[in-house]
């Protein structure tokens, strides 16, 4: 199942926690777990693509991010159906 965590800013980021952070991603991109991610640029925030096999696997991605974990940003956490060829756009 595929989820998508959109994170707000709390608090300005620094260098070590962006490269905390992106040593998260990594980990989440060798274990296949990894979609997409990135930050917005016409707001604050970001978001992050992942695959996971319930949403309590996703909780548990998302808070283990060093950018909640250490509360520099906050989440909210959505189911998201691919439409794509392999379902027709969601037709099927």
């Amino acid at each position: 199942m595929t989820y998508i965590y959109i994170m707000d800013d709390q608090k300005p980021l620094n260098k070590s926690i962006i490269l905390e952070h992106v040593q998260h991603l990594k980990q989440l991109r060798c274990e296949g777990k990894l979609v997409l991610c990135g930050p917005f640029s016409d707001r604050p925030g970001g978001l992050v693509v992942l695959e996971a096999s319930s949403r309590e696997e996703a909780l548990v991605i998302a808070n283990q991010d060093p950018f909640i974990r250490d509360h520099y940003k906050t989440f909210d956490l959505f189911t998201f159906d691919v439409a794509d060829e392999r379902n027709d756009f969601g037709l099927r």
